[in-house]
């Protein structure tokens, strides 16, 4: 009978292991008859048996280049799914990042002491780490504890500890899962109070420990934390006890807040959280008689309001807690009434929103509430702060609609940061003399919130209005935008008329062409495609814990010519290609304005091929990309590739392509080039005519300027 695969990779694993790119494997795959057969996955993400892929290297001299940390990867990867071989894992890393129980020790010793060392280290550590007390290691986990010392020795204690977490997330399959990058961890704890600072943080959700590891950055002592999924209570232990090395006190625990706080006499100075998102499985019926629902029971579909009274339940009266919520919090009619309670006691302080791409997921611009449980005696908070961040347009009256960025741009944090924290300390200083910045910042009376709505978005109550235009400022803007709009027509003409393109002579040329199907076959090239709807189950689910966070290409993308925008939540498919440089993306269905095609640069790459978009992969060695771009986003070609009346539909394979040497292809390739960048620079100018016109007219409407 037949033995399964010791552990299954993919390719781009197949590449760090060997340290080449993924572009090598593929021609390993296409070039060589002996190189290992797929052993699982799909036709489009092909899995690999590992121990097979070794020999394979071994035998043609391709010595291993991985890192400690991509070593450790594949050596979890030969435990089967499910193994918790990980989670084993993690208390150990504590263990031997203490100088008295140095990694370099234990990895020289035999096998049989080296199990018995790691043992005898994880038991010292017990009472630290939640879960260790169980913790056996058998002989099967040699290789591993080899790897994960190697690692801690090598790279250090982080490294390893995101190793481990990544695949014992995998194992569990825990959704909603998301890491809170560092800059918005610092700015949600430098809201908190500073003169003194709070002393003890409560995070009842703290995933990895990221928000109550910046708390201690900024001078909390005592830090404690809850989280349900056990991988990630013991990574915050870990971590946390690696960071504070001895100077406060850690104590997490595992379980699910709501329905079984492990901390329920805990009164913190403060609370910091990234609770989870959209979870209608939290307790409403069971904890519907619960002391913490001061301001009303949340409804089912409000479990975000569950999170933040749980939070001010475990403050005392003046204590303030931070948290992450998703935009829908701020406004869905369910939560009205917990919202207007929130406001009248003066319980919700302010509500800033960040910019898509903040946290995942990166598709929605999250909201950070500010909160502070209510003190009998003091002064009654007449106003709610409200900041928005994620606006990048210019104000009229009204204001224009939200730009989408045309490329996925990394967030200037400081600028981020330094306006939420300007307007967050002048409000808390003296919030009766707060100065409104129109369109970024607001403090709106809460008579005004408490109407049928009570809607906290921010968007929703910073915009200008007519009485906050200064003619003076709007007459520069649109001084500044004629401006930008003559230099980019100025460049738009630079490019129109660069040349020469000659004629073919006499008559046009004529080439012999092949489909793109019989190149595939031949070998030219892949022919990719997001897989079918899946059904979920163990290997869909490590693909998209691998996959977590990357952007998805749709139609749409391709069409205006912009970066990925769908999350791989709204992709169906149990998995799907991740895009490289160099391959072409094809809109499956027709329709619309702009290309039918893209050729995939380097800001692309990692991104995830979405549903009716095909991804076609050329051999550079044989076929130039742009060549390829150019002649398939030909209309005739299209035509003829065709098929549908209602909803016209486009068949990659049947497409055509001229039979030119490939340095005759880069020429044509580079004249497709430039018409594109001719595309690119037209519709920039037209924007550009359009935003000037309406800031123009905006003006003129609104009194600000005079014809």
């Amino acid at each position: 009978m037949p033995q399964p695969p010791s552990a299954q990779v993919t390719a781009a694993e197949i590449s760090r292991i060997a340290g080449v790119t993924r572009a090598t494997v593929s021609n390993w795959r296409r070039r060589h008859e002996d190189f290992p057969t797929p052993s699982g996955g799909t036709e489009s993400s092909p899995l690999y048996d590992l121990e097979a892929v070794r020999a394979w290297l071994e035998s043609r001299g391709q010595t291993s280049a991985a890192t400690p940390a991509e070593e450790l990867r594949t050596r979890l990867r030969l435990h089967p799914a499910g193994s918790g071989v990980a989670a084993r894992l993690l208390p150990l890393v504590l263990a031997v990042a203490r100088p008295a129980k140095g990694a370099t020790a234990l990895r020289d010793l035999p096998d049989a002491e080296l199990v018995a060392g790691a043992g005898a280290a994880v038991a010292d550590i017990a009472d630290s780490v939640p879960g260790s007390d169980e913790i056996r290691y058998g002989a099967d986990d040699t290789g591993a504890l080899r790897a994960l010392l190697r690692c801690v020795d090598e790279e250090g204690a982080t490294a390893a500890l995101d190793v481990l977490a990544e695949r014992e997330l995998e194992d569990s399959a825990a959704s909603g899962t998301y890491l809170t990058p560092e800059p918005l961890s610092d700015l949600m704890a430098r809201l908190l109070p500073s003169s003194p600072p709070p002393s003890v943080v409560l995070d009842p959700a703290c995933g990895s420990g990221s928000l109550l590891a910046a708390a201690a950055r900024h001078g909390a002592k005592g830090l404690y934390g809850q989280d349900s999924v056990p991988v990630q209570a013991r990574r915050a232990a870990v971590r946390l006890r690696l960071d504070q090395a001895g100077a406060g006190e850690v104590g997490v625990r595992i379980g699910d807040s709501l329905r079984a706080d492990a901390f329920p006499d805990l009164t913190a100075d403060a609370v910091l959280s990234n609770p989870p998102y959209g979870v209608r499985d939290w307790g409403h019926e069971e904890l519907a008689y619960d002391a913490r629902w001061a301001f009303g029971l949340p409804a089912r579909a409000e479990s975000e309001l569950a999170w933040v009274q749980h939070a001010l339940a475990h403050l005392p009266p003046g204590g303030h807690a931070v948290l992450l919520l998703p935009p829908a919090t701020a406004a869905r009619p369910s939560g009205r009434r917990v919202r207007g309670e929130l406001i009248r006691s003066g319980a919700l302080r302010a509500v800033a929103a960040l910019p898509a791409g903040a946290a995942a997921p990166l598709h929605i611009g999250l909201h950070i509430w500010v909160l502070q449980r209510p003190q009998q005696g003091a002064v009654d908070r007449t106003s709610v702060l409200f900041v928005d961040t994620a606006s990048s347009r210019e104000e009229t009256s009204p204001p224009d609609a939200p730009r989408p960025r045309r490329k996925r741009e990394a967030l200037d944090w400081q600028e981020v940061s330094g306006k939420v924290l300007r307007h967050w300390d002048a409000f808390r200083a003296r919030p009766e003399s707060f100065t409104d910045e129109p369109g970024v910042a607001r403090a709106v009376p809460v008579v005004e919130l408490l109407d049928e709505l009570v809607d906290v978005t921010p968007s929703r109550h910073v915009r200008a209005t007519s009485t906050d235009i200064d003619p003076a400022e709007v007459a520069r803007r649109a001084q500044d935008h004629l401006k930008d709009l003559g230099r980019r027509a100025a460049a738009l003409a630079d490019t129109a008329v660069r040349g020469p393109w000659p004629g073919a002579g006499t008559a046009r040329r004529e080439w012999r062409t092949a489909a793109v199907s019989d190149l595939a076959r031949g070998g030219a090239l892949e022919i990719l495609r997001a897989g079918p709807p899946g059904k979920g189950g163990p290997e869909a689910d490590a693909w998209r814990a691998e996959h977590a966070g990357r952007p998805v290409f749709t139609g749409a993308d391709i069409a205006r010519g912009g970066p990925a925008s769908a999350s791989l939540e709204e992709l169906s498919s149990d998995s799907s290609p991740v895009v490289e440089a160099g391959d072409i993306l094809i809109r499956v269905v027709r329709g619309g304005s702009g290309p039918m095609t893209r050729v995939a640069e380097e800001t692309d790459e990692g991104a995830v091929l979405g549903h009716l978009v095909v991804l076609l992969r050329p051999d550079p060695s044989r076929l130039d990309p742009w060549f390829l771009a150019g002649f398939l986003d030909w209309e005739d070609n299209l035509s003829g590739a065709s098929t549908g009346s209602t909803t016209v539909q486009v068949q990659p394979g049947r497409l055509r392509l001229p039979l030119l040497p490939l340095e005759e292809q880069r020429r044509y390739g580079e004249a497709f080039r430039r018409l594109r960048t001719l595309r690119r620079d037209a519709d920039e100018a037209a924007e550009l005519a359009r935003r000037a016109g309406e800031l123009l007219a905006g003006g003129l409407t609104a009194g600000a300027l005079e014809p």
